[in-house]
């Protein structure tokens, strides 16, 4: 097998959310956030896709498996010894803002909420492993959705402002990187998880949508200089979701429909967060969506001033496009649309498996923007089976990440400056889009179930053995 040579201080490690792991939603002073009122199963991917939702947590009609997820609030120290076993060089994690300001727009920060982080953070540093802290991960504080509006609100950035300044400061010798918004452009296929509101049936979905994103771009730019000047050698980046868009056929109509579409999902939100402007396409489709931002004095130079260091973003699938398409073409499980790809096989939730695809976001991204990249999240969402001895066989796993780990090598020798590898679900834990403990991404099997029951035990994977000896061997061993 080909060795690929992976830059030294490579930052190899693992993928997490604090609402999907840390369960403890009702202790330590925090307040509830958006995660906490989404119920598990086919219900919260209807929620997510449809307008309407009320934000209300019903107990006798839903389970809601985000209120325990995986108990890493308790179970923290013996989650992190297993990856330091695994020999993590970086671990992605993200605050829970409802910890540090329960409902968002207080004066004051909750005390136990931020001396929790400082333990987990202690207890990463003991090992030797550097965290990657995202700022804002689908975790909207409640009280900010049901009195603000979410994002639509410029007050919101008032606050996000006060919550950004309270973890650099508290967290300065502790946190060297940072990402702001997690899959800031996933708002533009779910509103509820990234900006914070439903729109309504009645409604025009882009005004709100597009005002609510300004005020992300200002709230970004703010926690970039803020970080810049609280924490002179921190690196601060975006997050985005990118999956490459490719043209059904050579069709000249279908490729001009995909290149819009690439660059409304792929580029627009990380021109403005890495290049600190807005891109010449957006103005054509604010034209024909009728679309007038109200831009404060001052924003268009905050933009400008606020760019990020770096550029995290999440690969699980490219994404195909013809212009008119039909129900029976469209893939199945693909949050952000398309129809089939006939090359590309798919996994049991029908996500697209194309690592060919990895390679060549990689190369777009660092030809378009020339600044480093970091994959902070990849991985597949499996079925897995603890065999009577305990043992657990992902070897469907390991070959995707070790298809995947292999484009990274390929770009890097393409020239591109890649970072780090953090893969999602280092460990099992609620999914973000269906809120199911059956789908796994985990090195590590915790033992929970669609149902809630399950004794939360940690079991290691053969997956878990395999990404040990590529961390080891940086990358030579695959």
């Amino acid at each position: 097998m080909k060795k690929y040579q992976f830059p030294e201080g490579f930052l190899w490690g693992g993928a997490t959310a604090a609402n999907q792991i840390e369960g403890g939603f009702n202790e330590g002073n925090k307040g509830l956030n958006i995660a906490d009122v989404l119920p598990g199963g086919k219900e919260r991917y209807e929620i997510l896709m449809n307008p309407g939702f009320d934000f209300e947590i019903d107990t006798e009609r839903y389970y809601y498996p985000n209120h325990e997820g995986i108990d890493f609030y308790h179970r923290y120290e013996e989650d992190i010894a297993l990856f330091a076993e695994m020999g993590f060089k970086a671990f992605r994690m993200s605050i829970a803002w409802t910890r540090i300001y329960p409902n968002g727009d207080e004066l004051e920060a909750n005390e136990e909420g931020l001396a929790f982080y400082d333990r987990v953070l202690d207890e990463l540093h003991k090992y030797g492993i550097e965290p990657v802290v995202t700022i804002s991960h689908y975790e909207m504080p409640l009280h900010l959705v049901k009195e603000y509006v979410g994002w639509r609100s410029r007050e919101v950035v008032t606050f996000f402002e006060r919550y950004v300044e309270t973890i650099f400061k508290r967290y300065k010798n502790k946190v060297k990187y940072w990402m702001t918004f997690n899959e800031i452009n996933s708002g533009l296929k779910m509103p509820i998880q990234g900006l914070g509101f439903s729109v309504q049936k009645e409604e025009d979905k882009y005004q709100p949508t597009f005002q609510a994103y300004h005020h992300q771009f200002v709230a970004s730019a703010i926690a970039v200089k803020a970080c810049h000047e609280i924490i002179p050698n921190s690196q601060i980046g975006c997050m985005i979701l990118f999956a490459p868009v490719y043209s059904f056929d050579s069709n000249p109509e279908n490729v001009m429909h995909a290149l819009q579409e690439e660059q409304l999902f792929n580029y627009y939100c990380a021109d403005v967060q890495v290049r600190g402007e807005y891109p010449v396409f957006i103005n054509r489709y604010f034209k024909e969506h009728n679309i007038e931002l109200d831009i404060q004095d001052g924003d268009l130079e905050l933009l400008k001033e606020g760019v990020v260091d770096y550029i995290g973003f999440s690969y699980y699938m490219s994404r195909t496009e013809k212009k008119v398409k039909t129900d029976a073409e469209a893939t199945q499980g693909n949050i952000i649309g398309g129809i089939k790809n006939p090359f590309l096989q798919a996994s049991d939730w029908g996500w697209e498996i194309d690592p060919v695809g990895l390679r060549i976001s990689l190369n777009k991204l660092y030809e378009r923007y020339q600044k480093p990249l970091f994959v902070v999240e990849n991985g597949l969402g499996a079925y897995d089976k603890v065999e009577e001895d305990g043992t657990i066989n992902d070897d469907y796993r390991i070959d995707y990440l070790r298809e995947h780990v292999k484009a990274m090598g390929e770009a890097i020798e393409d020239g591109v400056e890649l970072i780090g590898y953090t893969s999602w679900g280092c460990i099992d834990m609620v999914s973000m889009s269906t809120g199911e403990f059956s789908k796994r991404y985990g090195y590590i099997y915790v033992d929970k179930n669609d149902d809630g029951s399950g004794t939360l035990k940690r079991i290691k994977k053969e997956s878990f053995f395999w990404y040990k000896d590529v961390i080891a061997s940086n990358g030579q061993t695959l």
